[in-house]
């Protein structure tokens, strides 16, 4: 793809806290030097509202890679780990799957993961999942806020996006942020 047709979006910040999930995103999608959406939904509940997902890439691989992931949770019963560890073992090995270009952050109420394409299943260790494009510059301020504050869960994910939203030009104020009860 060429810089025209590239598609850059996004970023996503989930963490845990006192026992509270909490995943967001921004809402912009940015091809080439244009933005094409402000509004775009990249969280999803699944698995009967126990798992969280946020994805960065490729919108139509992503939804692909959520849908799979989604189906993994049903066949392991909501086994999160073991999910994730077989997505990426598929997404690895499969042909078609392995082409797809995106990354999903995954959280429930006791675990934070990032799956790529390449098999990676990473936990972080401090419990803070962040990716897409504005990922880095969340994380940071996510970091600072969790060792130095006692801002909620769900403040410490929106304060994150904002700090990378004022700083990665392929991310926005538009946050979406979803938490598990």
């Amino acid at each position: 793809m060429n810089d025209q047709t590239t598609i850059r979006a996004t970023t996503v910040l989930g963490l845990i806290r006192n026992g509270k999930a909490v995943l967001g995103a921004d809402g912009q999608v940015t091809v080439g030097n244009t933005v094409m959406k402000h509004h775009s939904k990249k969280i999803r509940k699944m698995y009967k509202g126990s798992v969280l997902a946020g994805f960065a890439g490729s919108a139509a691989d992503a939804f692909t890679l959520s849908e799979k992931f989604e189906a993994r949770l049903e066949e392991y019963r909501g086994n999160f780990q073991r999910a994730a560890v077989e997505l990426a073992k598929e997404w690895r090995t499969d042909k078609y799957l392995r082409r797809l270009e995106a990354l999903l952050a995954v959280v429930n109420n006791e675990q934070a993961l990032i799956i790529s394409g390449t098999g990676d299943v990473i936990e972080p260790d401090d419990g803070i999942v962040a990716i897409g494009s504005g990922g880095s510059y969340a994380l940071a301020a996510a970091r600072m806020l969790m060792k130095h504050t006692d801002l909620s869960a769900r403040e410490i994910v929106e304060e994150g996006l904002r700090t990378a939203a004022e700083i990665c030009i392929y991310t926005n104020n538009n946050i979406v942020i979803e938490e598990l009860d």
